[in-house]
């Protein structure tokens, strides 16, 4: 039978390429457990050593922000080295300089972490604005990191609606890390701030990037169509359950 002009040849969509498996997607984008560590770590080295600096008078603020820095550009350099990926790496080596800078200049060392608090309230603001914009930010998120940008996180109304509350419980945590950080910096609680900082950094984000994975993969395999990539003719629009055609964009 000759398929008609316009429809799709449903052999066509057999070719797609199964979805690799759950911890290799997580994996791919935290860069693995070395990855995750890695990047807290300069975090870790200037909270240990200007606490105990803080109390032995044996080094200064200034001596703790180079080894942090320091730790962190070797990191790089080492990944650089062996050829792995380094944006890693990299984001954490920007984090650390501009906190570093910051601090340097104002003598406090609560302000090497004021950028990531401030990070932390625009993420979570620019997620809930995405909500009411029906764009849900993790949706965007999720297509360009593991679906290689498809337009589906939001045109197709059951992975949208998954994205929507996903992205409101992200806001959620981020919002939580902040109104737990803001006092501590305000009461000028230096180790405290640092403390959480580690706490609420990659543990959080990687239980968050985890469940994202697994709900977009549990609408992808309980509809078939939406990991095929199935097309609709032209004579035939899509439509939602209401009855109406579906969102174009």
């Amino acid at each position: 039978m000759t398929a008609q002009p316009g429809s799709v040849d449903p052999t066509e969509l057999i070719d797609e390429e199964p979805l690799p498996s759950f911890s290799e997607q997580v994996s791919q984008q935290l860069g693995g457990i070395r990855g995750l560590v890695e990047t807290s770590i300069p975090v870790a080295v200037f909270v240990v050593l200007n606490f105990a600096g803080s109390r032995t008078e044996l080094w200064s603020l200034r001596a703790s922000l180079i080894a942090s820095v320091t730790f962190a550009l070797a990191v790089a350099a080492f990944r650089l080295a062996r050829r792995q990926p380094v944006r890693y790496a990299v984001n954490g080596v920007l984090g650390i300089l501009l906190g570093a800078a910051m601090a340097w200049r104002s003598g406090e060392a609560r302000d090497f972490h004021l950028l990531s608090i401030i990070y932390t309230i625009g993420y979570a603001t620019a997620m809930l604005l995405s909500v009411l914009a029906r764009r849900p930010l993790v949706g965007w998120l999720w297509a360009v990191t593991l679906d290689g940008g498809a337009p589906r996180w939001h045109k197709q109304q059951s992975l949208r609606r998954a994205f929507v509350w996903l992205t409101v419980l992200w806001a959620t945590i981020y919002l939580l890390k902040a109104s737990i950080q803001l006092p501590l910096y305000w009461a000028n609680a230096e180790d405290l701030l640092g403390a959480s900082r580690i706490v609420f950094g990659w543990p959080p984000y990687a239980l968050l990037f985890a469940l994202t994975v697994w709900s977009a993969r549990r609408v992808l395999r309980r509809e078939p169509s939406l990991v095929t990539g199935e097309l609709v003719a032209p004579e035939s629009p899509a439509v939602t359950p209401e009855g109406s055609p579906a969102h174009p964009g």
